[in-house]
């Protein structure tokens, strides 16, 4: 299913969809709920998006570029002047856009409350994701390819999408010192419980716009492509390695050029574009210069994505520009993988919600004939066994108890591999 998908969107393509503006008018609908969630200060905030798309359109399967906002984590909407564009620019060549709102705030203006605020961000996109895909498995309103679902963001929302794709694993955050197991399980982990539980949050690329990454080392081969493009001169969020938002120092990130640099190390296909002399942002506003900016930005990315798609005969719009300068890799440990191995490694592809309140969804894939299911605690007690020769199978919370449990799925051939789920 998945071949015959990405050979339709790559005839549609070449025939000029995606490739270019096939519609003059882009149809908004807006403040779409697709979930809810607690805030920093305690209280409930219903979740929105605005969902954009060529006025007219009625293909039946549309690939999805979800945008999230910048603002700093303190700020913004989904009506902000650049991700509006950007979702107007490739809804005219035949994408479906949806520019999310997602929890910002902070109780204090600090690294600690800074780190909340990036995953917080994270859980709100993955519910996002998940919503699409529960669309599509019941009313499919919104005609969306799930095989070509692509996360994109500015500045803030950069950095939303990178830690969406690349920060995949608990072990990653916590052996940072970023934040402990305990206080990470009870933000509902990675995942969250913004909404849509039990649907798959995966995307198939990333779209960097002026963004960083908390450690370049998250990271790691058989990761998700990335287009990302940088300006040199950005003082807010660094091009290469550097404090964010100096103005009210939070954090030490590394920018869009660290993660060029790492891409190459573990061979992650990284698209990445050099404003030498830009500034934070450089294609928001509405001056002839921003407009270039603007112009040559939905260019560059519109060349990554019709290659996504599969796309043969469609000439590039936009040269990369040279990389500036170089990337010093700064020595990195990489948490172990014994515990959770990168998604599409082994025999699980994917398990959600993750953590969980009920049950958790596993995929599986690569084995060869029936698989053998193990749930144990933390202190090694099996807790049960089952088996399947499906793709998926549910664990049911039941009566176990809130915590951490591993899943060891193995199949005739001996292939095993471990999972961490959380129950809260």
């Amino acid at each position: 299913m998945l071949t015959l998908t990405l050979g339709a969107s790559a005839q549609a393509c070449n025939a000029g969809r995606y490739s270019s503006d096939v519609y003059s008018a882009v149809t908004t609908n807006s403040t779409i709920t697709y979930g809810s969630a607690t805030t920093y200060n305690g209280t409930t905030q219903t979740l929105t998006l605005d969902e954009y798309e060529g006025t007219g359109d009625t293909c039946t399967a549309r690939p999805l570029i979800i945008w999230v906002h910048g603002g700093s984590f303190l700020s913004g909407s989904s009506t902000d002047a650049d991700v509006s564009s950007l979702s107007s620019h490739f809804a005219k060549k035949g994408f479906v856009c949806a520019s999310i709102n997602y929890r910002v705030g902070m109780s204090n203006i600090d690294s600690a409350d800074a780190i909340l605020a990036v995953i917080r961000g994270v859980q709100d996109l993955k519910a996002a994701i998940r919503f699409f895909y529960k669309d599509k498995k019941t009313t499919n309103t919104y005609k969306i390819d799930t095989n070509n679902i692509f996360i994109g963001g500015s500045s803030a929302g950069a950095l939303t999408v990178d830690h969406a794709a690349y920060l995949t694993r608990d072990c990653q955050i916590v052996d940072a010192g970023y934040i402990t197991e305990v206080n990470l399980t009870n933000m509902g982990g990675l995942e969250g419980v913004s909404g849509n539980a039990g649907y798959s949050d995966k995307a198939k690329a990333c779209i960097s716009l002026c963004g960083a990454l908390g450690k370049y080392g998250w990271m790691e081969a058989g990761d998700m492509p990335l287009c990302s493009m940088h300006g040199t001169s950005d003082n807010v969020v660094t091009y290469s390695r550097g404090i964010v938002n100096p103005g009210i120092p939070l954090m030490y990130l590394d920018g869009d050029r660290m993660l060029y640099a790492q891409a190459k190390v573990v061979a992650v296909q990284d698209s990445f574009y050099t404003w030498v002399g830009a500034a934070h942002v450089p294609y928001a506003g509405s001056t002839a210069a921003e407009l270039a900016y603007m112009d040559t930005t939905v260019n560059f990315v519109r060349d990554f994505l019709v290659g996504q798609l599969g796309c043969t005969s469609v000439t590039p719009l936009q040269a990369s520009d040279k990389v500036f300068g170089t990337a010093n890799l700064y020595s990195f440990t990489p948490c172990p993988l014994g515990i959770e191995p990168i998604n599409g490694a082994g025999l699980v592809l994917n398990a959600y919600p993750n953590p969980s309140n009920n049950a958790v969804t596993v995929e599986l894939a690569n084995g060869q004939g029936a698989y053998t299911i193990q749930l144990s605690d933390i202190s090694g007690r099996v807790i049960s066994t089952g088996t399947t020769k499906e793709s998926t199978y549910v664990i049911e919370k039941a009566g176990l108890s809130s915590g951490v449990y591993f899943l060891k799925v193995a199949d005739t051939k001996g292939i095993t591999t471990v999972k961490k789920i959380i129950f809260y």
